[in-house]
């Protein structure tokens, strides 16, 4: 469905079903140069199972229309606004990488806002290389190429893909051409610029839950785990061999980990 946030046009992935923001609703936040595409077998999967499903194109993300925010600040607030603008009090929030941060500071600033928050590949900080950096800003397609490459273990560089028809690499060069040529500078910048992970986490109360990839070159297990403890999870989920990108490479054991802690929230 097409919404208007701050006088944009804005694309919001429903997982095929229509939305209703009176149910049990999940905010799926994509990370850095991705789309909601990102979470494709994920809102598919929960918007048949009686969830109501909302995956946003961040601006000039994707098909939805506006410059790419620069802060996580502001995209924290965007994605605030969004949920005024579809009528919806509070929601079960997941995000992935860049997304992780925007949900940090998302369950900061609007507690009330966030029934509950999942992590995915994520950390409280997210350095980014400077070789990577420079790509994205003079090189894009050198970058987007870098970021298929790194983000995805073992399994993902087979061309085996859990959406018959596809492979991991072409489908994620793909899914990030498609974006505005800026927006994954303006993304990974943002990333670079958030301080504020610590403290956000230290004053979130909602349930959280944290899923990892073990082989993550990009958000790397150890500042995971981290973020687990600051968060107080106990129980991390690790998936064995998998990468960075872990709602597309590995959705059955993210979906699996996503419904139980769902279900009790």
């Amino acid at each position: 469905m097409k919404v208007t946030v701050r006088g944009q046009e804005t694309f919001v992935s429903t997982g095929g079903r229509e939305f209703d923001p009176m149910g049990n609703v999940l905010l799926f936040i994509h990370g850095s140069g991705q789309s909601h595409l990102s979470y494709m077998l994920q809102g598919r999967f929960f918007a048949n199972r009686g969830w109501s499903v909302i995956t946003p194109d961040m601006p000039a993300h994707g098909l939805s229309k506006g410059t790419a925010l620069t802060t996580i600040e502001d995209m924290a607030d965007w994605m605030a606004e969004l949920l005024d603008t579809l009528g919806v009090s509070s929601a079960n929030v997941v995000g992935h990488s860049q997304g992780g941060l925007i949900g940090l500071e998302l369950a900061r600033r609007y507690p009330a806002k966030v029934k509950s928050l999942s992590q995915v590949a994520t950390a409280l900080a997210i350095p980014v290389n400077d070789a990577l950096l420079s790509m994205a800003e003079n090189k894009e397609p050198a970058a987007i190429a870098a970021m298929t490459d790194w983000g995805h273990g073992v399994d993902g560089h087979r061309h085996d893909h859990t959406m018959p028809g596809q492979d991991h690499m072409n489908y994620g060069r793909q899914l990030m051409a498609a974006n505005e040529s800026g927006a994954l500078f303006a993304d990974l910048t943002a990333c670079v610029n958030y301080t504020g992970g610590s403290d956000a986490a230290a004053a979130i109360r909602c349930p959280c839950q944290v899923i990892l990839g073990q082989k993550d070159k990009m958000t790397p297990l150890k500042f995971g785990l981290k973020m687990a403890e600051a968060l107080d999870v106990l129980n991390p989920v690790v998936v064995v061999g998998a990468g960075h990108m872990l709602p597309s490479e590995r959705p059955n054991e993210v979906n699996k980990a996503l419904r139980p802690f769902f279900e009790m929230n």
